[in-house]
C-alpha cells in the first residue's frame, strides 16, 4: 500500500499529540488535498474530526471504536477505515501504528 506523492509541501513542524505518543506531518498536494502520514506508540487515544477522513493502517495494527458504535474493530497493515466529518473514533495500538490519514471533501 506505499505510495508516493509528487510535487507535494510538507510541512516541517510535526502535529503532537497525547504527549508525543502520537506525531504526524501534514503533506499538501499539488491538488490541494491534505494528508497527514503519522505514527502511534502502544497506548489508547480519543480523535474528533471536522471533516471525513479515510485513515489508512501503513504498518503495524490498530483497534477502532467509532462514535457510532459499540464494537471495537481490528485493522492491520494494509487495511483502511473511514470516519465521518464531526464525530470522533477511539483508536488502541498494543504495538505501534504508522497511518497515513487523507482529509475528504464534502
Amino acid at each position: 500500500m506505499s505510495k508516493k506523492f509528487k510535487n507535494a509541501t510538507i510541512i516541517e513542524k510535526a502535529n503532537v499529540y497525547f504527549d508525543g505518543k502520537v506525531n504526524s506531518r501534514t503533506v499538501q498536494t499539488t491538488e490541494g488535498k491534505m494528508i497527514t502520514l503519522g505514527f502511534m506508540q502502544p497506548g489508547e487515544y480519543t480523535f474528533t474530526t471536522d471533516a471525513a477522513e479515510l485513515m489508512e493502517v501503513i504498518n503495524g495494527s490498530m483497534k477502532i471504536k467509532q462514535a457510532s458504535s459499540d464494537i471495537w474493530e481490528d485493522f492491520p497493515s494494509g487495511t483502511a477505515f473511514n470516519v465521518p466529518k464531526n464525530s470522533s473514533f477511539q483508536v488502541q495500538v498494543n504495538t505501534f501504528a504508522d497511518y497515513c490519514c487523507s482529509y475528504l471533501e464534502d
